[in-house]
């Protein structure tokens, strides 16, 4: 057995789940959401592969739409990171081998762990443990997986039969299996089947040569995507034109249920790929009476309910074993165990055309954020936060003039050929085609109201004219 080598962890950060919504949207999707405790699982899944020497720098894997997202909640928790974008969705098997292109190019004998950015692992010393075990197992030319000793029959994860013992405390994996009904899943667990946790961990040069043999389309196109590659703003771009030509498919089917080099380690480290909200109450802190409550939220007379408000006073009177998620626009009411359910109510809600299925009312930008806080037929009125240092672009609209109150900081204000600074307590009126820019020259950030009034007042009812994020 070689020595254990150090592992380039990637993080797959590119997903925008819907089962948890409404907290989890296509805007901020789970993977950047606080669900327990004070980080997202994104900054959890970062401080898993950061600060141990069994790891090397971490590389991100996601798109424009989340890179300055990706960006801040990296700086938050202070680790630094390849940040990779993907130009368009193409599943896993091209992102593992962009992974394992970068990988090798770091070094010809790399090894590369694949994680995900949307998981939870409660205890991160066996967790580091257990990924070294699998490293080692790496380094002799087998792809190894991660598998979870189930808790109970889920029929809502992969499973994996173990074969032959071999070296390093690992086995060959017999088959991957698909998700089972209830009768088979118990049977599963009899018969020490593993649940698939979709972590893998193995020698670039490996995967490359799976991916060769199995799926020429994705790793040439993925290779080609690497090799012409251009930095942005400190994101490796991959180009597009190169990376569209890569078939969309899971690394699963693509190479993990084709290879003869599949391995399967045992972590029992506490994992949830928190597919639900039943998954987010077994993992949250509950009361004498089995209810976990985030927020403003209380119970009576009633047990095992998970209760989540954002702002809105929840009351809970004599139920049990439901969710409440309650944020500033939507609510869901649903029995717990019927939770994995929600994904099927927000096509519904897509379907017809409801903007809160994938947008919050909270939206990020590279500069800071904007909430909605009210809207008529010809006004909206936003609550503005600009980040010290922060510029937005210097923009146009054809429809609607704007009104911008400031409430706390100061803001630096270029209209048409003025630039004026706004203190708190003062306004400046943007009469409709005029052209301007706000700024944060402060160090504290930029509060405001603005106020919206126009014959349309839609986000793309903006001309960017010049922009800092290279957004135009």
């Amino acid at each position: 057995m070689a020595a254990t080598p150090t592992i380039v962890p990637v993080i797959m950060c590119g997903g925008a789940g819907t089962r948890l919504w409404p907290v989890s949207r296509d805007s901020m999707p789970k993977q950047f959401i606080p669900l327990l405790g004070s980080l997202s699982t994104f900054q959890r899944a970062l401080k898993l592969v950061s600060g141990d020497p069994g790891f090397a720098a971490p590389i991100v894997v996601t798109n424009s739409d989340y890179r300055f997202l990706v960006a801040e909640q990296m700086k938050d928790v202070g680790v630094e990171a390849d940040i990779v974008l993907e130009p368009v969705r193409r599943d896993s098997a091209a992102a593992v081998a962009v992974a394992t292109e970068l990988a090798l190019a770091r070094a010809p004998d790399a090894v590369v762990g694949v994680f995900a950015a949307d998981h939870i692992v409660q205890d991160a010393s066996l967790f580091v443990e257990t990924c070294r075990k699998a490293a080692a197992v790496a380094a002799g030319g087998r792809i190894v997986t991660i598998g979870i000793p189930p808790t109970h029959p889920a029929t809502g994860y992969g499973y994996i039969r173990q074969g032959a013992a071999i070296e390093g405390g690992a086995r060959a994996v017999e088959a991957f299996v698909e998700k089972p009904d209830a009768p088979r899943a118990a049977q599963y667990l009899l018969d020490g089947y593993l649940w698939n946790s979709g972590n893998f961990i193995f020698g670039a040069a490996t995967m490359r040569g799976e991916l060769q043999s199995f799926a020429p389309d994705v790793i040439g196109p993925a290779a080609a995507a690497v090799a012409a590659a251009t930095r942005d703003l400190g994101f490796l771009r991959l180009d597009e034109a190169a990376f569209a030509r890569a078939r969309k498919i899971s690394i699963d089917y693509a190479v993990m249920e084709r290879t003869t080099k599949a391995a399967v380690v045992p972590g029992a480290f506490g994992w949830s790929d928190v597919g639900g909200w039943s998954a987010v109450w077994d993992l949250s802190q509950k009361d004498e009476a089995g209810n976990a409550v985030v927020g403003r939220g209380y119970v009576r007379q009633g047990r095992d309910n998970l209760v989540r408000s954002e702002e809105a006073l929840v009351a809970v009177v004599g139920l049990d074993n439901v969710a409440v998620i309650a944020t500033r626009d939507a609510v869901l009411v649903a029995p717990r165990a019927m939770s994995d359910k929600v994904k099927d109510v927000v096509e519904a809600m897509r379907a017809a055309g409801e903007p809160e299925a994938g947008e919050h009312r909270e939206i990020r930008r590279p500069w800071g954020k904007y909430v909605s806080i009210d809207m008529g037929a010809r006004h909206q009125v936003k609550r503005i936060t600009v980040k010290p240092g922060g510029v937005l672009s210097l923009q146009k609209h054809f429809h609607r003039a704007e009104h911008w109150v400031v409430v706390r900081g100061t803001a630096e204000v270029t209209r048409n050929d003025e630039v004026i600074v706004v203190h708190e307590n003062e306004s400046i009126y943007l009469p409709i085609g005029c052209v301007h820019r706000m700024a944060n020259p402060g160090k504290i950030p930029l509060e405001l109201i603005e106020v919206q009034v126009g014959s349309y007042l839609g986000e793309d009812d903006i001309v960017r004219i010049e922009d800092i994020y290279k957004r135009v």
